[in-house]
């Protein structure tokens, strides 16, 4: 049986016995045998938007306008000169006609008359009713009464519009009061329907027909970014016309469209939000402060919003200031440890009346000299850990909001995450019949206990993302801030529990990866060993067999990175672990990677989040001089890029479409050449991964599924920082080392950076995301899939030093200040292990050791460090250089002085154990 059609097309068969994910599961479907799809019983409801009555074709400027006649909906906005795009769902028009479905041109309200405390709900999409069209003259296209739409009982006369204002098409709402009272409108919402609906199309198709979009929920500076999901150009701006302020951003979960994998959802532009708050919103704090408005009998207020096409998102920002809209960048970013001094640049034709902290002390500004092209320029500090925003009033009225995220100092998270896996996650019960004992389990923070059970296997079952995610994350911390007590016992994990249960340690199959320990199989042991409050008659509540399945590559990356790091830490340390064993433990890790390739080979030939470690491998074979052992790896690797290099889009994955595969198809394409490749893969990352003056959605590459497997709030919701905003970062940020002068690349990598440690609370705890949903607003309650974003958080952190052309010298991960010919930076980041100096193109990575502070001479090049003094453990330092931007005009053949040894391609610094050493690199 056919489940879903185009490249969703699986029998039901293979989506519960192969794809652990279960399409079943997407699409909300409680029994197994279904008859139809939701799509088809969504078609079978009556047509009731009049399509019969025909259409109006409309020139909208730039667009090509397409109206049903008989709602005035749009059934199509074209953009000229591209052919076979449109930016709405014209093509599911037909299935999507029934009442309740919401297209663009729609609103909804709420609202309440006077001395009445109840509110009520009036929608444009509930009942479709043919609209009276009013007559159109100047620069108005369409225009029409939507009374007959709206129950007969609203309060308010509601016109609709759409216009050409200034060139640029306009849709317009005038609301009148009609009775003899006061009306308050408590929600005002206009449906923002575009083409994110992916289902039956192939990925070539998606790519060239598709859209995602993300808000700026910056009140009357808010504004909507609809991106292609292959990047290219056009890319469409909504944004307010007079006041209708971005308020909320609130999900149409009423409307039927089959929502999951193949649809996220719709999304609603709210411009006044205070019904919501006071009742299903009641017990969230909202990014802005809720309004309402009461309007007095007669009285008329009008709403607008305009449809600005642009270039790729990277124009975004300029496309908003030829339009006259208010811009904010922020450095380096909206995620703010402590102890970072942070720049805020404003721009916008208007002065600034005001600029206030919310709460009054979480945000301490202080005005800088304006840039030479009139950028208002701002010191920004964080004063206390939370959640902020900054409200920017200027002359004309308009309010900005920017949210920020403020954080403890980057060396308190990592290490209270360590802890807190390494302590409370730490599950040691060594008669466990599922053999996990000793090991980092998934934690429920609501109920502040381990997950030892779960109807979804892998959650308690230390395999896949959502059950591997904390031991990975407890590993992957230590290449950051090692700590000899955590890895001691996760030493114990790896070579029993990791290695010799999760993977297999002999026999034919060795290096084999299992599904999960945990699995569902009463019959077989003792009485009372499952707890009676979870429901385990679902398909994902695994028999033995399927939980020992070798299958899914997915599970391999997870492996090798622990085996990776084990040999790290034996080989650049002295005593955190035997360095006798650095040899196997690369090995081990390099034998995964080829076990992923011949026991799991179909999954294998996607992209794999954290497939980064498998380059890392073989950058270290090659350092070690193991080249047969690199030679075989890299041959497996490269076929797998032959075959990306293949496709127009290899961004496939055991998902419909994911945004995890491209982080190791643009690392491979990078490494073998496939220049082409590896610039179609990031076009496709800038195209879901926003940059926007909040932290939540910048650098916030886009996933909305994985609640369902990693969460314990299962939904289909917008993740806001799961583990893709991390994993996405490094293809960014590692193209911005070779275009150093492309500053939206590191904004944008930075922020999914940051955005990856953003949501861990101050006593270490790490959620699989923030929920996106005005309802929620709050961590996730269990650890689930984090550990992958964290591990791209590991390999990652690093400070950029560089000289913007107009806001001048700029850190991210640093406090710098300039003295003459000299830049300095103190280094923030936890892990101070790696420097990209943009001016110089140069990067500098340890493999051990600790960078305090650089400075970098402007005139002649020369980069100075400070190093940490030794330690127990770390007596030498173990530094890399290369220049990624050789082609920049001032890179140089730069080398490490007072090189005590040079080994691996490295160069071996002993240290001082009574002050900090200096380390000079230079031309």
């Amino acid at each position: 049986m056919n489940y879903l059609p185009g490249i969703f097309t699986y029998s039901l068969e293979k989506a519960l016995l192969q794809f652990w994910y279960g399409i079943i599961l997407i699409t909300f479907i409680a029994n197994p045998v279904v008859a139809q799809s939701p799509w088809t019983r969504l078609a079978q409801k009556p047509s009731t938007l009049g399509l019969d009555g025909g259409y109006l074709s409309l020139d909208a400027g730039v667009f090509n306008l397409k109206l049903v006649k008989s709602s005035q909906t749009v059934a199509g906005l074209q953009p000229k000169g591209i052919k076979d795009f449109d930016f709405v769902p014209g093509d599911s028009l037909k299935v999507r006609s029934s009442d309740g479905l919401y297209h663009l041109g729609d609103i909804n309200l709420r609202l309440r008359q006077e001395n009445n405390g109840a509110w009520k709900n009036y929608s444009t999409a509930s009942r479709r009713m043919q609209i009276k069209a009013l007559p159109v003259k100047g620069n108005v296209l369409a225009a029409a009464d939507l009374s007959a739409t709206l129950p007969a009982d609203i309060p308010l006369q509601v016109n609709r519009s759409w216009e050409m204002q200034n060139g640029k098409l306009v849709l317009k709402f005038e609301l009148k009061n009609k009775t003899d009272k006061n009306v308050e409108i408590g929600a005002l919402g206009i449906p923002m329907i575009f083409d994110n609906i992916l289902e039956g199309r192939t990925l070539e198709q998606t790519h060239a027909k598709n859209v995602f979009y993300d808000p700026y929920i910056g009140n009357d500076a808010g504004y909507l970014q609809v991106t292609r999901l292959s990047g290219q150009t056009p890319s469409l701006i909504v944004a307010p016309v007079g006041k209708t302020p971005l308020e909320a951003y609130n999900p149409l979960n009423d409307d039927r469209t089959p929502r999951g994998i193949a649809f996220e959802g719709f999304y609603e532009w709210m411009v006044h939000s205070k019904a919501y708050a006071e009742n299903e919103w009641k017990n969230a704090e909202q990014w802005n402060t809720p309004t309402s408005i009461s309007l007095k009998p007669g009285q008329i207020r009008t709403y607008a919003l305009e449809f600005i096409l642009s270039g790729p998102a990277q124009e975004t920002e300029r496309t908003l200031i030829e339009n006259k809209r208010p811009v904010a960048i922020s450095v380096p970013g909206y995620v703010l440890p402590l102890d970072v001094d942070a720049k805020l640049f404003l721009h916008y034709g208007k002065k600034i009346k005001s600029i206030r902290s919310v709460p009054g002390n979480a945000l301490i500004v202080k005005p800088l000299p304006a840039t030479k092209s009139g950028w208002k320029s701002y010191s920004v500090k964080g004063g206390v850990w939370g959640r902020a925003k900054l409200s920017v009033i200027y002359e004309d009225g308009l309010e900005q909001t920017i949210n920020y995220k403020m954080i403890s100092p980057e060396t308190e998270v990592i290490a209270s995450y360590g802890n807190f896996l390494t302590t409370k996650q730490w599950f040691d019960q060594p008669n466990d019949l599922f053999k996990r004992s000793p090991a980092a389990i998934t934690y429920d923070y609501e109920k502040q206990q381990q997950v030892t059970q779960d109807n979804r296997a892998w959650i308690a079952g230390l395999s896949d993302e959502g059950g591997a995610g904390s031991w990975l994350g407890a590993i992957m911390k230590q290449l950051v801030l090692p700590e000899k007590a955590e890895i001691d016992k996760l030493q114990k994990f790896v070579d029993t529990v990791m290695f010799g249960q999760i993977q297999l340690k002999t026999g034919p199959q060795k290096y084999g990866v299992k599904k999960s320990l945990f699995f569902y199989e009463p019959d077989s042991l003792p009485k009372n060993t499952y707890t009676t409050d979870i429901n385990f008659k679902v398909w994902s509540a695994w028999p033995k067999k399927e939980a020992d399945n070798l299958g899914r590559s997915y599970n391999y990356p997870h492996v090798a990175a622990a085996h990776w790091l084990m040999y790290r830490l034996a080989r650049n340390y002295k005593g955190l672990v035997a360095q006798t064993t650095w040899k196997q433990h690369l090995i081990d890790a390099a034998q995964t990677g080829m076990a992923m390739v011949n026991i799991a080979p179909h999954y294998a030939q996607f992209g794999q989040m954290e497939g980064t470690v498998f380059y890392l491998i073989l950058t270290d074979l090659k350092n070690e001089g193991l080249a047969e052992q690199a030679r075989e790896l890299e041959t497996a690797m490269k076929k797998r890029a032959d075959h990306w290099r293949s496709l127009a889009y290899p961004f496939g994955s055991e998902m419909p479409w994911d945004s995890t595969g491209q982080e190791e198809v643009y690392v491979w394409s990078n490494y073998f050449g496939y220049n082409d490749k590896a610039k179609v893969t990031l076009d496709a990352i800038l195209a879901y991964m926003p940059v926007v003056p909040h932290w939540a959605y910048n650098g916030n590459a886009r996933r909305y599924w994985d609640f369902l497997y990693g969460g314990k709030l299962q939904r289909v919701e917008r993740m806001i920082h799961h583990y893709g905003s991390a994993l996405n970062a490094i293809p960014v940020l590692m193209d911005y080392r070779k275009n150093p002068d492309n500053f939206y690349l590191l904004r944008a990598g930075y922020g999914g950076l940051l955005g990856a440690i953003a949501n861990i609370t101050k006593d270490g705890f790490a959620p699989a995301a923030f929920h996106a949903y005005p309802s929620t607003l709050k961590n996730d309650g269990i650890t689930g899939d984090y550990g992958s974003g964290f591990f791209g958080y590991a390999i990652n952190t690093a400070t950029y030093v560089l000289e913007h052309p107009e806001f001048g010298w700029l850190a991210f991960g640093g406090n710098l200040k300039k003295q003459g010919d000299e830049v300095q930076v103190q280094i923030t980041t936890a892990a101070k292990s790696a420097v990209y100096i943009a001016p110089i193109g140069l990067w500098i990575a340890l493999d051990a050791g600790k960078i305090e502070s650089l400075s970098y001479r402007v005139s002649n090049g020369e980069v100075r460090l400070k190093l940490q003094k030794a330690d127990q453990f770390t007596p030498s330092a173990v530094i890399r250089i290369s220049q990624p931007a050789q082609q920049h005009s001032n890179a140089g053949n730069y080398q490490v002085k007072n090189v005590n040894a040079k080994e691996r391609g490295a160069s071996i610094i002993s240290l001082s154990t009574s002050e900090r050493t200096e380390i000079i690199i230079k031309k």
